[in-house]
């Protein structure tokens, strides 16, 4: 099984900034959330013996990752960047409003994401992240937390579901949640509300 976290709400979330691989540090919400994360994993896992932690490199996933890893006995974070981010290239870092102003024809899409002009493409993520799928041990060895991101994510639960492009676009990217990946299966598991 597979536990797919995305990482808290960073300063560029709040900022509506698109990150791909430009970096922000968590908000204190975010830290929150990430030990809200670390909480319902704590319960869920119970003993985390045999369990890996695989976190994105980039900074606010590793730093949710740590967190997570703390609530749990202070399991080791491996790193891996298949699940990093995807990149807009000369669009990362700029803010959402910025971009939908300039780019007003793929900013209406409800896939815009994959259909950036710069960066990575939806082909170039899911290969990437395809190959970190592939390389996991079967299951039922599989026991991994990996902490990742909104797009990447999405990726993720839209290969191991077998969804369609438009399909995989549409799913929700919460900070407070915790994704089961299990037999072919999705499932959602919402943490408590924090403020």
């Amino acid at each position: 099984m597979i536990y797919l976290v995305r990482h808290g709400q960073t300063e560029f979330n709040r900022e509506r900034r698109i990150q791909g691989h430009v970096d922000s540090p968590l908000t204190e919400l975010g830290v929150r959330q990430a030990q809200a994360v670390g909480g319902l994993l704590a319960d869920l896992i119970r003993d985390p013996a045999g369990w890996r932690i695989i976190s994105s490199p980039l900074g606010r996933a590793h730093a949710t990752a740590e967190i997570i890893a703390a609530k749990l006995g202070g399991l080791p974070v491996e790193l891996d960047g298949r699940i990093k981010e995807m990149s807009w290239g000369e669009h990362d870092g700029r803010l959402r409003a910025e971009l939908e102003a300039d780019h007003p024809d793929t900013f209406a899409k409800t896939n815009w994401a994959f259909d950036a002009s710069a960066g990575e493409t939806y082909e170039d993520v899911a290969a990437r992240v395809g190959d970190w799928l592939a390389s996991l041990p079967p299951e039922p060895q599989r026991r991994i937390i990996a902490v990742s991101h909104g797009i990447s994510g999405r990726v993720l639960r839209g290969l191991y579901a077998g969804l369609e492009r438009d399909q995989t676009a549409v799913q929700d990217v919460p900070q407070d949640a915790v994704f089961l990946l299990q037999h072919g299966n999705v499932g959602r598991i919402d943490c408590e509300p924090v403020e």
